[in-house]
């Protein structure tokens, strides 16, 4: 067994695996397995292809559920950047599983314990060893720990269309006006930026700032947008 892997994953996650060799096997690389081919040892990919289906149906059932209020092609865009290699490889990097990794001797002189396809194939080989071992529950709770945070903070939201969004939104029992005005400008000509606000039938309901009227404005219905659907 990988030396410390068992009791990091218990201390970290709180999870005490049943099969341990199971485990291991999210953690091997093929460059290891084929350096080691007497040892007919297993390595992460079909573990790999089961993960990247749970992440992708945990998050799309948790973007479901919180934010009913978006279209579909919104919740694409933000399952598309929450499940991104980046995203999963940087889960692993702070999560402190990277030590951990099996590697073949070429593998690791190419500096690929760093490399985000790398580390993103070992998270996704993780989650599906843990869906395997301890249900879908369990996977839940890591992406739970890991990486709901990061969507709710709005890491993953930066793609989105508010103004859209916030049209929809406001528009999905009828008409109404929404109007956004400059109430301000500022900084040299250079670096000019721009203050907005977003008024919904007359009513002021979100100011946003930005480099350009249109990133201003797309900051204003953020604002207007995250206010009215946390109110309904």
């Amino acid at each position: 067994m990988i030396k410390g892997l068992v009791e990091h994953v218990a201390d970290t996650f709180g999870i005490t695996f049943k099969d341990t060799d199971l485990l291991e096997t999210a953690f091997t690389h093929s460059s290891y397995a084929n350096d080691h081919r007497e040892e007919n040892l297993e390595h992460l990919e079909r573990l790999e292809f089961l993960g990247d289906a749970v992440i992708e149906l945990i998050v799309s059932d948790y973007l479901y559920k919180e934010y009913n209020d978006l279209p579909e092609g919104q919740l694409t865009k933000m399952r598309a950047a929450a499940v991104r290699a980046e995203t999963l490889a940087q889960l692993a990097i702070e999560s402190e599983l990277p030590q951990f990794i099996l590697l073949g001797r070429g593998e690791e002189q190419a500096n690929g314990r760093e490399r985000n396809s790398l580390l993103c194939d070992v998270f996704e080989a993780f989650v599906g060893a843990i869906y395997l071992d301890q249900g879908t529950k369990t996977a839940r709770s890591v992406l739970a720990q890991l990486l709901f945070p990061k969507i709710t903070a709005g890491d993953f939201s930066h793609g989105m269309d508010y103004k859209t969004a916030l049209q929809e939104w406001m528009q999905k029992d009828g008409i109404v006006q929404i109007a956004y005005e400059v109430i301000d400008t500022f900084g040299p000509d250079h670096a000019r930026e721009f203050k907005v606000e977003v008024r919904i039938e007359g009513d002021p309901m979100g100011t946003g700032v930005g480099s350009s009227k249109k990133r201003a404005e797309q900051n204003a219905a953020k604002v207007a947008y995250k206010n009215l659907s946390e109110m309904d």
